[in-house]
């Protein structure tokens, strides 16, 4: 049933940009965004370029993106590239159907293919005010920001992340730490498939644990293979336990 998402599943009031290089696609974009969040829409932004879409993210606080692909001959994975290392979800609404899959492997939370209509269009923000979690493993890389770069982080580089406020820290097998800007709520919907949120302050690479500890005082902790310890969150132990064995 096509309607408003229901209020108690709205987060907060969303600012919202649109990025479509189609003035008559963008304004039914934005109609579909408007019925779906009703008055949870703070905000609604179109823009038709990439350069101008790129110097509104570095300016202004956002919830979400709503990216084509084509932007009047531009690459929108372009811009893709740096709206994943952000703080936002980003969703792609493009025609090119055979590039939903690098889409998702660069980090985006749905990938909806045109033409559309506005079920489709709420499924795709459902997931973002539901804290529905993907359950694929396509997504490859977390795109991380330094010094006004875009640097891509293979997945399989990353043992376990840690919330850091409203940002995130990604822990590599090299021993290095990256600094993402998405807050680990958004990451743990991303990253379900080979991550598990042991502890509200972790997400951890199942693969790499190596044993679960019971500490004195009945401390759980789970000890990498690299001889690292996280702790476990005591309501999370058991569930944790079993997935490991």
């Amino acid at each position: 049933m096509v309607g408003k998402i229901p209020s108690k599943y709205i987060l907060k009031e969303m600012n919202i940009l649109i990025v479509e290089d189609e003035s008559r696609i963008a304004k039914r974009i934005e109609r579909m965004t408007r019925a779906i969040f009703g008055d949870a829409l703070q905000s609604i932004k179109h823009i038709n370029t990439l350069q101008e879409s790129v110097k509104f993210i570095e300016n202004n606080e956002l919830d979400l993106v709503l990216l084509d692909l084509n932007l009047k001959g531009s690459n929108g994975f372009d811009l893709l590239t740096t709206a994943v290392s952000e703080s936002f979800h980003t969703i792609i609404i493009s025609a090119y159907k055979d590039q939903a899959i690098t889409a998702f492997e660069y980090g985006v939370l749905d990938f909806v293919p045109k033409p559309f209509n506005q079920e489709r269009l709420e499924q795709a923000f459902h997931r973002i005010n539901t804290k529905e979690k993907i359950a694929s493993n396509t997504i490859k890389f977390l795109a991380v920001k330094k010094r006004h770069k875009v640097q891509l982080i293979p997945i399989e580089d990353v043992i376990y992340i840690k919330g850091a406020g409203a940002y995130t820290e990604l822990f590599l097998k090299d021993g290095k730490k990256e600094l993402h800007g998405k807050p680990l709520e958004k990451l743990e919907q991303l990253l379900s498939f080979s991550f598990e949120r042991i502890h509200k302050s972790y997400l951890v690479k199942m693969s790499k644990v190596k044993e679960i500890i019971v500490e004195s005082g009945s401390k759980y902790m789970a000890e990498l293979k690299n001889g690292e310890r996280i702790p476990i969150g005591r309501t999370k132990y058991k569930d944790i336990k079993a997935k490991w064995f």
